[in-house]
């Protein structure tokens, strides 16, 4: 049997504070090519998950947020905001189911948010068509910290 509990959690949101990336998965999946992967994702505040969708191969991704709050963010193929959800289990939202092909991201609000998350296997790295064009590039520090702000004012 494998576990969820505090202890757990607490140790991957350490780990993600230590983070460059401000991130940690930890796996249940035993391989990468397992039919289904299963994972906790720790993120933390200032982190950047660019915003992404799954084509290629087509992968529905589902996520529930055990702790912390974040915001959810849907975007057309121009990068404009369609939809958003703040995802907060002390407010009762818990979690989305995002299709292929849709364009989606995270803001993470809280220190110590964390997601489980469950798509299909095999892992497969996002190829570059799967990162949105208009959306920073994982080494624009400006643009990054530029983006994380627009995002930050959207909330309300």
């Amino acid at each position: 049997m494998k576990i969820i509990n505090k202890q757990l959690l607490d140790e991957t949101s350490e780990r993600a504070k230590q983070s460059p990336r401000l991130r940690m998965n930890y796996n249940f999946h035993e391989h990468l090519d397992d039919p289904v992967n299963r994972l906790l994702n720790a993120m933390e505040p200032n982190t950047y998950i660019r915003p992404h969708r799954h084509l290629n191969p087509d992968k529905d991704e589902i996520f529930l947020l055990l702790r912390g709050k974040a915001m959810l963010f849907i975007f057309d193929n121009d990068g404009n905001i369609t939809e958003k959800l703040l995802l907060d289990p002390l407010a009762g939202s818990y979690g989305a189911e995002i299709k292929p092909g849709i364009w989606h991201s995270l803001l993470v609000l809280e220190s110590g948010t964390v997601i489980y998350e469950v798509k299909p296997g095999p892992f497969a790295p996002l190829h570059p068509e799967n990162m949105a064009p208009w959306s920073p590039e994982p080494d624009d520090e400006k643009g990054i910290k530029e983006y994380l702000i627009y995002l930050s004012s959207q909330i309300e």
